[in-house]
């Protein structure tokens, strides 16, 4: 398993209690993996985990990017303005 740091933003950071949180997954996870396993282990945020986008260093990613070692990820939640 490779440990991974997930950085938290608006209301996850909230229900999480935390500005990050590490996760492991197996070599070769995708972004599918790591939004299915945030869900598994932070079951208070599974009704919003869809609805989040993933960046990867600095850059959106798709459910299918494959994740590195070295990667910076961040989870940001849909936000409202008016």
């Amino acid at each position: 398993m490779n440990r991974f740091t997930v950085l938290l933003f608006a209301r996850l950071k909230e229900l999480v209690g935390a500005g990050n949180v590490e996760i492991d997954l197996p070599m070769g996870a995708t972004i599918a993996d790591l939004r299915r396993r945030l869900a598994e282990e932070y079951p208070q945020t599974a009704s919003l985990l869809p609805h989040c986008l993933f960046a990867v260093n600095d850059a959106y990613a798709a459910e299918t990017h494959r994740l590195a070692l070295a990667d910076e990820i961040a989870c940001i939640p849909p936000v409202s303005g008016g």
